[in-house]
């Protein structure tokens, strides 16, 4: 007879149902994929060549400005690597050049484009152009960077004021929990649309910015789960055990509690970034979310409302920002049925 194979620990367990859901499991790894590419995105996506081989010299351009001259050009000027003049000379004669996979960086203009912007697609710029002529999958791959890294960051902001305040009231509860529960009811309905207004007309617009106003009212809807995990582990027999032993509050919050009222936090993640990259194209399209010139879904999705004939602005933005809710979704679906403990092992 075989051993008997060891018990797997409930993180084994959550993992092997995770696994079992194909569509969500595959949707975090096309998820994870993207986000790697995006984060090497200058590595994909860039008007500099990696490498350029000149008259015997190597040189690095993405690390370093060269002038025109120091490939034969007339200008003391930073070599444009779109110029017909500077590629010929730095890929003629023995000389080579290694360029990224899409030769244009997020707010790269080609001065010598040869259709007017925005263009559609083609061999010189896959997706097409938005009509600043900026090429359009350069956009989409810096604009999904920008979203993913302010949907991760809101995202962590927002749980551990949503935990904070969960675990302060449900543990607590009484007159600690009524007084949170008013503040929040209170402060729920004040209009966050118009504050976003109002402090983007007095302050200079900034991703800080809006991070720090977005997650100011981000938190409330996670504490509520995690203010009834708690509200229901502090009856359980182990904490009474605890506070039997003299064991302090904060140790009890920190070290018994929240460790087994993880399962509402970690299955909102998922849910909340998404919710969170929503935000920001939303903000973006009405103008009021990143700086100018900073690549934005929402930016180029307001391109696309603005330039109906220029269709490739809007199906391309619109495909990746649908894409990106819905492996978010696929992944917190799958995650909320690997944590649910009703559900049998296969």
């Amino acid at each position: 007879m075989s051993a008997a194979s060891p018990s797997l620990s409930p993180g084994r367990r959550a993992w092997r149902r995770f696994r079992a859901n194909r569509l969500g499991f595959w949707s975090l790894v096309l998820f994870c994929t993207l986000v790697v590419i995006s984060l090497a995105a200058e590595l994909v996506s860039n008007d500099r060549p990696l490498i350029v081989r000149y008259q015997g010299q190597t040189y690095f351009p993405m690390l370093k400005d060269y002038p025109e001259t120091t490939f034969g050009g007339d200008f003391q000027t930073p070599a444009d690597y779109l110029d017909p003049y500077v590629r010929r000379r730095i890929t003629e004669g023995g000389n080579w050049a290694l360029y990224t996979l899409n030769p244009y960086g997020a707010n790269t203009l080609n001065y010598f484009a040869k259709q007017p912007n925005p263009s559609g697609p083609s061999r010189d710029n896959w997706l097409g152009t938005d009509d600043r002529g900026r090429d359009l999958l350069a956009q989409l791959i810096y604009g999904f960077r920008v979203s993913v890294l302010f949907g991760m960051a809101l995202t962590v902001v927002g749980v551990a004021l949503g935990v904070a305040a969960g675990a302060v009231q449900g543990f607590f509860g009484g007159k600690t929990d009524l007084a949170f529960q008013r503040f929040i009811e209170i402060w729920g309905s004040m209009p966050e649309l118009y504050l976003l207004i109002i402090f983007s007309a007095v302050f200079a617009p900034s991703i800080a910015l809006l991070l720090v106003l977005l997650s100011l009212f981000g938190w409330m809807g996670l504490s509520d789960y995690v203010r009834a995990e708690f509200l229901r582990n502090r009856q359980l027999d182990y904490v009474k055990a605890a506070r039997a032993l003299g064991v302090k509050s904060g140790h009890i919050i920190w070290r018994h509690i929240l460790p087994n009222s993880m399962t509402p936090v970690v299955t909102f993640l998922p849910f909340r970034m998404g919710a969170a990259i929503l935000a920001l194209t939303s903000l973006d399209f009405l103008g009021l979310g990143v700086p100018p010139g900073t690549p934005s879904l929402g930016e180029l999705l307001s391109q696309g409302k603005n330039n109906i004939d220029a269709w490739w602005i809007s199906i391309f933005t619109f495909a990746v920002l649908v894409t990106t809710l819905l492996l978010l979704t696929f992944m917190g679906d799958a995650l909320r049925d690997a944590l649910d403990p009703r559900k049998a092992e296969h």
